[in-house]
């Protein structure tokens, strides 16, 4: 009995993970978390397709500039963490938006080696079954972005009054600056901090690949 449970913890994920690249997630567990919390649910799944290509690039140079090179994990990042960490200094978050998204998909949102462990095994299956293109669909649909508020097309109706294909470059730029802690900032209504970093991704977002047409390419 145990054996074929853990056959089924180690096969069901890639299962799921391919059904994922034709159909929507219905939810996440931290929606339900969430909820549980006492917030709703305000989602509305929209295609890559229709969501603004500056939106895409400022998640991309906010949160992991090589997404169409790596292969879901950022080993340079983690190099520099684990020296850090040699040296007992503070080190950077290195996780990539792949491992964000398997984390998003399946896991619990708080930090440990185990669940580390098992993000980095869900990153593996989902790079292998998963294209760039729906990975970054996925990701941009069930990221939270505020109290209930989850996906690019939700986010900015709530915040901005657009739907996500009309977000502007700055509106963009500070939707991304925001993932880190959406619980904690408002990218409608910023503060200093909010709206000097989101300047700094304004200035890089074109500078990095991004999803056109299927596949990453250079702007």
């Amino acid at each position: 009995m145990l054996g074929m449970l853990v056959i089924f913890a180690l096969l069901a994920p890639p299962a799921i993970l391919l059904a994922y690249r034709f159909v929507p997630p219905p939810f996440t567990p931290l929606m339900l978390i969430r909820l549980t919390e006492g917030y709703g649910i305000d989602k509305d799944w929209t295609s890559l397709d229709r969501i603004s290509p500056d939106l895409q690039r400022a998640v991309m140079a906010s949160e992991d500039a090589k997404f169409c090179t790596h292969d879901g994990f950022d080993w340079e990042a983690l190099e520099e963490n684990i020296d850090k960490l040699q040296q007992g200094r503070r080190s950077r978050g290195a996780s990539t938006i792949s491992m964000q998204t398997s984390k998003n998909l399946f896991l619990w949102p708080n930090r440990s080696f185990i669940r580390k462990g098992i993000e980095a095994y869900l990153t593996v299956w989902l790079e292998l079954l998963v294209p760039k293109q729906r990975i970054l669909e996925l990701y941009l649909n069930i990221a939270e972005w505020g109290k209930g508020v989850y996906g690019a097309e939700a986010a900015a109706r709530h915040h901005f009054g657009v739907p996500a294909a009309k977000l502007s470059p700055r509106q963009a730029a500070l939707l991304a600056v925001t993932l880190p802690s959406p619980l904690r900032y408002n990218p409608g209504k910023p503060g200093p901090y909010l709206s000097s970093r989101a300047g700094v991704i304004q200035g890089r977002m074109y500078a990095v690949p991004y999803t056109k047409n299927g596949v990453c390419k250079e702007h």
